[in-house]
């Protein structure tokens, strides 16, 4: 699918195809974390609805995913929706609401056949039910794909994980489950969202916004960084790959004095 994704488009196949191998010999990020950013701003340079903005970043969506793949990366997180959101305009919230949908009932044949896995972190009370409807879907069509996880951040907030999971904490010592001395970094995390998946190696975010914007605060503590200018819907395949390369050309030390490997 991805060799029809670039035909279509009209990208030196090739090219992408060199990179690509040449990149997966260095070791690429087991999973990345994508605050897709610069939807409305790509759209109001256009003098087009800020809602255009967020349809053409469906194709980010699809095309980012297809070269992630394959790559060999085993996730990505895409922070789709916080919790901070409902802030913004009623039909621009609603039209966000409607999207899974429109992604989804395109885009899922082409998940399973490329063997993504689609998975869903966040709250889903407040979410519409023609939204969680369409991701549940999904969920259900892919749950037996064993390659690229295809994470959707939906009505998330860092915060509001980070206390939820205190409070899980704490109720398991009240029931007597275990003490606060055996408290530790693992226990902490098997009450997080993301306890399934390892922590992000990379971050990326579009359109130059240089914060993290509540997303992921306990998963990222020792994730490599990468803000870029380029709008989410401008953000292309190649975008990604030289994301990745720079990533390779991070010295990752974990909080020692030597490096250790990317992966």
């Amino acid at each position: 699918m991805i060799d029809k994704w670039f035909r279509k488009n009209k990208v030196d196949r090739s090219s992408i195809d060199d990179r690509v191998n040449e990149l997966k010999k260095r070791g690429v990020p087991a999973h990345v974390a994508i605050i897709m950013d610069g939807n409305g701003r790509w759209a109001k340079r256009r003098a087009l609805p800020r809602v255009a903005g967020h349809r053409e970043g469906m194709n980010t969506i699809k095309r980012t995913t297809k070269i992630a793949s394959a790559l060999g990366v085993e996730a990505i997180t895409l922070y789709a929706f916080s919790t901070e959101n409902w802030k913004r305009p009623r039909k621009e919230v609603e039209f966000l609401m409607k999207l899974p949908k429109e992604l989804l009932h395109t885009y899922l044949p082409e998940l399973i056949e490329q063997n993504v896995r689609v998975e869903m972190i966040g709250h889903r009370e407040g979410l519409p039910a023609h939204t969680l409807e369409s991701i549940d879907y999904a969920i259900e069509q892919t749950k037996q794909n064993d390659g690229l996880i295809l994470n959707f951040a939906m009505n998330y907030g860092g915060r509001a994980e980070l206390l939820e999971a205190t409070k899980a904490v704490a109720k398991k010592v009240a029931a007597g489950d275990y003490s606060v001395d055996a408290i530790d970094e693992s226990l902490f995390e098997r009450e997080l969202m993301t306890t399934h998946l390892p922590d992000p190696d990379l971050l990326i975010r579009t359109s130059g916004e240089v914060r993290l914007s509540n997303f992921l605060l306990w998963q990222l503590a020792y994730a490599e960084f990468i803000f870029t200018d380029v709008l989410w819907p401008d953000f292309t395949e190649a975008h990604f790959l030289d994301a990745v390369e720079e990533f390779q050309r991070r010295d990752r030390r974990f909080g020692s004095v030597e490096g250790k490997a990317h992966i």
